[in-house]
């Protein structure tokens, strides 16, 4: 049987992985802090018929190998953490990271997840959380009959109650960088959890060692772009294609044999 049939098998799978991801891009869109992904390939492994550099007869040495590949698989899905842009909303509670840092939220199961989405609301304690009702970590209550609540770049909350002119402080938004965010695991709900690859989160005040400035009334929208993802659309689209044209001109060959 012909090597070509299963070689171009595996690049038509591997063109499939990447249209799931270019797919995945799009459909995020319009998610607030969301990051586009890039499908990572690999070579497979190649059967060497001739080594190279295997010595001949006459004593000299092969300048070349005779090896032949066994197609491409996806090995990874890398984040792009490029910061999208900023949407001006003019709500007090919407905030955009300007930098590299992450919010930090308080999980369920006491462990801590990390966004860039910066949507947060007040729940009926008054405890800020995020879309999915999980508080900010460390948490920060605003009273109910707080008003003119504000943000700082360096991420001091700050709020007025009536008769009293001087402004109280809430708390104090904490963000975290990782040597390798790349290596963050995604769970959904633009949510991200710590791994051994991303490194140690290093926790810090917004404003110090480069984890990024707090925008209020800002939210970073996704940083797909729409019209690169197309493009690689198309791109996976012909690789698809020729491949498949690789099995069909296998088969004709095929074909062509058993007519002989």
């Amino acid at each position: 049987m012909m090597r070509a049939l299963y070689i171009a098998k595996t690049g038509m799978d591997s063109s499939q992985f990447r249209l799931d991801v270019v797919s995945n891009n799009l459909a995020n869109v319009s998610t607030k802090g969301f990051k586009r992904g890039t499908a990572v390939f690999e070579d497979l492994y190649y059967q060497t018929l001739r080594q190279p550099g295997s010595q001949l007869p006459n004593g000299a040495n092969l300048p070349t190998g005779l090896q032949v590949g066994t197609g491409s698989a996806p090995v990874a899905t890398a984040r792009i953490h490029t910061e999208g842009d900023l949407l001006p909303t003019g709500q007090s509670l919407d905030w955009a990271i300007v930098g590299d840092g992450f919010f930090r939220i308080q999980m369920p199961d006491g462990t801590t997840g990390y966004t860039r989405n910066g949507e947060f609301k007040r729940n009926s304690n008054g405890d800020i959380v995020n879309p999915q009702g999980l508080q900010l970590n460390p948490n920060v209550n605003i009273p109910a009959n707080a008003t003119d609540l504000s943000v700082s770049q360096s991420g001091v909350i700050q709020y007025k109650v009536p008769g009293n002119p001087a402004p109280q402080t809430a708390g104090n938004i904490q963000l975290t960088t990782f040597i390798n965010p790349q290596g963050l695991q995604s769970i959904g709900d633009n949510l991200y959890l710590q791994t051994a690859a991303s490194g140690d989160p290093q926790d810090g005040d917004p404003a110090t060692d480069n984890r990024g400035l707090i925008r209020q009334g800002f939210l970073e929208n996704s940083n797909v772009n729409v019209t690169e993802e197309l493009v690689n659309m198309i791109t996976a689209q012909r690789a698809f294609e020729m491949n498949s044209k690789a099995i069909t001109t296998c088969d004709q060959m095929l074909q062509r044999l058993t007519q002989l």
